[in-house]
């Protein structure tokens, strides 16, 4: 009796009497939930995973217009179509993109990533700023307070390449405004696009232009929630407008404002209209940034795919060191995100 007990203790369990699995719990509990989020899984696993996936692939070989072709196809005297294998076809490189791109050999992406820098980090301030004064002033109970935000909210209406070009014109060196304006001063016109640093003034007054609007309204929703009740009891117990402002207002506006600069950032480092269409890279690529540098690699001249996507791996390695430093710096200062 006891052999056969211990026999039986000792048996595997049967699966058909084993517990579920917890997968398989959390599915037979909420598989109306996990219908509903699988379409959005299989869109981003188009649009998102599928090219992320084979940008960083093609990262690693020397994938380019000549040798994308298993063939090479010409047209013969008679006017038929002759086919030969390729002779170099692509293949796999390993890290020698990376190496290349990150020494100098090719590409200049050490300038570019300066130019990326202070463009990323002048326009965010001046977004900051900007939007945040506005924010404060159409927060006050004034006369058309809806007129001003309409009017402050319409560049951000107007697509990028629109703006692009208008802020193109009105720096024109022989038709464009400012120089007019200065004109009228006895100034002479400036060549802005003939330097790099005032040809990346005109991308940076494009940009704060576009992205002004958008600080200003996500500040403002942030300032609408900091209960009135705090401003009330400051100003009976005396506090200057500076004081609320900075006991109150700033402290209150901390979460959005982390979030908003975050994204501001990523945005702006990505930015690819006003630098392509307003500066064009002029003089001679000094106000290139690093994305209209991976565009130009992937689709000027012969065509470097895997150049292109090294870039790319860059720049998403650049953006994700920042947020996770970031997010860091942020649980540090007992922020919750």
């Amino acid at each position: 009796m006891r052999t056969v007990t211990a026999a039986a203790a000792s048996a595997p369990p049967d699966r058909r009497t084993a517990p579920p699995s917890r997968l398989r719990r959390s599915w037979d509990r909420n598989w109306y939930a996990w219908a509903m989020v699988l379409p959005v899984v299989i869109v981003l696993a188009v649009l998102i995973f599928y090219p992320l996936g084979r940008g960083i692939w093609l990262s690693f070989t020397n994938l380019n217009e000549a040798n994308q072709a298993a063939e090479i196809c010409t047209k013969s005297i008679t006017g038929s179509q002759v086919c030969d294998e390729n002779p170099n076809p692509w293949e796999y490189a390993g890290l020698d993109n990376y190496v290349r791109v990150l020494t100098g050999e090719v590409g200049q992406f050490w300038e570019w990533t300066g130019i990326t820098l202070i463009w990323t980090f002048v326009g965010v301030a001046c977004h900051y700023g900007l939007g945040l004064g506005l924010a404060v002033m159409l927060n006050r109970p004034m006369r058309g307070r809806g007129l001003y935000r309409v009017l402050l909210v319409l560049p951000w209406a107007v697509p990028a390449f629109v703006s692009a070009f208008a802020w193109k014109f009105i720096f024109n060196e022989r038709f464009g405004l400012v120089n007019s304006v200065l004109a009228a001063f006895g100034i002479d016109p400036v060549s802005w696009f003939a330097d790099r640093w005032t040809s990346l003034f005109t991308a940076i007054v494009t940009n704060v232009w576009l992205g002004v609007p958008f600080m200003m309204v996500a500040l403002l929703g942030g300032m609408q929630t900091i209960p009135g009740e705090l401003y009330e009891a400051a100003e009976i117990d005396g506090a200057s407008p500076w004081q609320r402002f900075r006991a109150i207002t700033l402290p209150g506006l901390r979460p959005t404002s982390m979030t908003v600069i975050l994204l501001g950032t990523i945005w702006t480092f990505n930015l690819f209209p006003i630098i392509f269409l307003v500066t064009e890279g002029e003089p001679a690529g000094q106000t290139e940034i690093l994305v209209t540098g991976a565009y130009r690699a992937g689709f000027e001249g012969i065509r470097n795919y895997s150049l292109a996507s090294t870039y790319g791996v860059l720049i998403l390695s650049i953006l994700l060191v920042f947020s996770v430093f970031y997010r860091r710096a942020l649980r540090k200062q007992g922020e919750v995100w």
